[in-house]
């Protein structure tokens, strides 16, 4: 394959192994250095991503982008890529719900730009199989071969865009969903002073089995802030499938609540957890 540039927005935990993937498939990765941090300067230098300096630059070096942002902001990412008057490839990464993968590809449709919807299963893609990305739409084979030596795996699943997105959500709605549940289970046995016996039942039921839940409540408080908004774009998928979204609209305010732990460099403890669950502490 010929040597594809590529524009990578943005290199974050999970943007980055996408970046060094591509990189080792023989391409050339850019990014945007413009209004990023240092450690996401740092982390773009460490896996030999080039610096386009700014968005405009980078639309008329590339000739496909990859978005892979929090799903808040995927249409703002899109509006700006298309402001920029880019003309090739855009992939939006996020994960986003099929309505809103095929609103925002009619949208850069409209503006001359192929549009590949994509959706990502695993976390940061560092070792082989551990990481699938799943990618629809006519240009679908074009984005797979970016990444072709791995370690990130790709499938593609037709031309109709909004399938990979599909296939996101409902997976995210079981892995994510249930961690949300668990965080809702114990914060409500804590209030009503059952918690001790709960976890005991669990452990009748499988051993090691509370301890994984406790682990399962403090660990995701690093990355609720971006799961909230991940559990309405899964309840939107839902509802436009005929089934009720209100679950996942829970889910949504549960990690809302413990949204404000974001950047704490330990993990919090799992009174602190179980307090801002309650509405003790919410912000």
């Amino acid at each position: 394959m010929t040597q594809v540039n590529i524009g990578l927005l943005h290199p974050g935990a999970m943007g980055i192994s996408l970046g060094a993937t591509a990189v080792n498939s023989g391409q050339k990765v850019w990014w945007v250095s413009e209004n990023r941090s240092s450690d996401t300067r740092d982390r773009a230098e460490r896996r030999g991503l080039a610096d386009a300096g700014n968005l405009a630059k980078l639309c008329g070096i590339c000739d496909v982008i990859i978005s892979c942002c929090p799903p808040h902001a995927a249409r703002t990412v899109a509006e700006s890529v298309v402001s920029c008057n880019f003309k090739g490839v855009y992939a939006d990464l996020n994960a986003i719900s099929p309505q809103q993968s095929i609103q925002i590809g009619e949208r850069v449709n409209l503006a001359g730009v192929e549009f590949v919807d994509g959706g990502i299963i695993g976390g940061p893609a560092w070792e082989k199989g551990t990481t699938w990305l799943y990618l629809s739409g006519e240009k679908a084979d074009t984005i797979a071969r970016c990444f072709n030596a791995g370690p990130l795996e790709t499938q593609t699943m037709g031309v109709a865009i909004g399938k990979a997105s599909a296939l996101k959500m409902c997976y995210a709605a079981g892995t994510k969903g249930l961690t949300a549940l668990y965080c809702a289970i114990m914060a409500a046995a804590e209030n009503l002073g059952v918690r001790t016996e709960l976890e005991a039942q669990w452990e009748r039921d499988e051993k090691g089995s509370a301890d994984q839940v406790r682990t399962r409540v403090r660990r995701v408080t690093a990355k609720a802030w971006r799961f909230s908004g991940e559990m309405k774009e899964i309840a939107s998928t839902f509802e436009s499938a005929g089934v009720p979204g209100g679950f996942h609209l829970a889910a949504h305010e549960i990690y809302d609540r413990v949204a404000r732990f974001r950047g704490c460099e330990d993990l919090p403890d799992l009174e602190e957890v179980l307090k801002a669950l309650a509405g003790g502490e919410n912000k």
